[in-house]
């Protein structure tokens, strides 16, 4: 089991279609490489920004971030996937996980009692009934 999971997950990675794209435009980049400032973090747009292409990076990609070249222009630009957002979607998931856990441990150790007592009574039974 272990083995096919590493070939799906290989498989997974070394796929060329990245769900996720990088800054791929040319106009949101600064001029001939200057250095840069992210004044916004990479954050999601908006169902509006979306909807409308009011801004282009938000057609493609649906996150932005906000960068400041050297030169004083002021750029959006696309970017992968927010920190934050996948750190949330992914303490969501352990606390779900944790809770089905927790419940089937529950569940196990009642119906380990109920067998238990139903063994007790036939035992109890069947003394009675010999004696």
């Amino acid at each position: 089991l272990t083995i096919l999971v590493l070939i799906v997950e290989s498989h997974w990675t070394d796929n060329p279609n990245k769900l996720y794209l990088e800054n791929f435009e040319n106009n949101t980049r600064c001029i001939s490489g200057d250095e840069y400032e992210i004044t916004s973090e990479c954050h999601p747009c908006s169902a509006f920004e979306i909807a409308s292409k009011s801004i282009d990076v938000c057609a493609h990609a649906r996150y932005k971030e906000v960068v400041k070249c050297k030169s004083g222009e002021a750029i959006t630009r696309s970017c992968d996937r927010v920190a934050w957002l996948e750190e949330r979607a992914f303490w969501k998931f352990e606390v779900f996980m944790f809770l089905v856990a927790l419940t089937s441990c529950i569940s196990v150790y009642w119906r380990e009692n109920v067998l238990r007592q139903r063994i007790i009574r036939k035992v109890a039974k069947q003394l009675r009934a010999s004696v």
